[in-house]
């Protein structure tokens, strides 16, 4: 076998159209693009991303990274850490702590982070508790209760 014997496989190669050679060849006359209109015209067609004069996807969308989330939940959040200088059975709620001077401000519902060790028991009421947290709160024999 020889470099100038090398070819394509059989059917591997199929011929292009012949565009404009007559009716016989079957891509006569319009050569397949239809009767006018802009993608008719000779020339490329339009550009990638083109919408036909509406605001494209690609300048519609905002550049810097990610997506805000439009209506985001904002939680006041606290760590594990910051519920251990608490008495053990204590009632944890937003209220309380505030009232204990462990939070100052509420931006929203009450969310506890897992941060810290916790070593009394404590029954803790807040809108969302994330795994670590809930799992420290009950090792430490406490309890958790999701307020809707």
């Amino acid at each position: 076998m020889r470099l100038n014997n090398v070819g394509p496989q059989k059917g591997s190669k199929k011929r292009g159209r012949r565009l404009g050679r007559g009716i016989a060849a079957g891509q006569g006359a319009s050569g397949g693009k239809g009767m006018r209109g802009q993608k008719a015209r000779s020339g490329s067609s339009t550009r990638p991303g083109f919408e036909g004069g509406q605001q494209p996807l690609y300048r519609r969308v905002p550049k810097l990274k990610g997506f805000p989330v439009v209506n985001r939940k904002h939680y006041t959040t606290i760590n594990v850490e910051k519920l251990a200088s608490l008495p053990a059975d204590t009632e944890v709620t937003l209220a309380s702590l505030k009232a204990a001077g462990i939070l100052t401000a509420t931006k929203g519902p009450l969310k506890i982070l897992g941060d810290g060790e916790l070593g009394v028991a404590l029954k803790v009421q807040a809108a969302a508790f994330t795994g670590t947290a809930r799992s420290k709160i009950e090792a430490a024999g406490g309890s958790c209760e999701v307020l809707e």
